[in-house]
């Protein structure tokens, strides 16, 4: 059997000791067609352009049909 610790390590020495181990948001970047946020190199979310190109077509909120606008159709 191999050596082992005294005393319980506490969580505040675990803590400083994995300081370096943790997330970082992503870079993002202005989007020059329409200025929202974006990740480099990928499609805007907001309009779907891409080196000045639209390449998705962004698709707004859909209107729900509710009882009133079937009975008047």
């Amino acid at each position: 059997m191999g050596p082992l610790p005294k005393r319980k390590y506490a969580k505040a020495r675990q803590g400083r000791r994995r300081q370096h181990i943790k997330l970082s948001p992503p870079p993002l970047e202005n989007c020059p067609q329409c200025l929202s946020k974006k990740r480099p190199h990928h499609v805007c979310p907001t309009c779907g352009f891409y080196a000045g190109k639209e390449v998705t077509e962004i698709k707004g909120p859909e209107k729900k049909l509710t009882k009133i606008t079937r009975e008047t159709r």
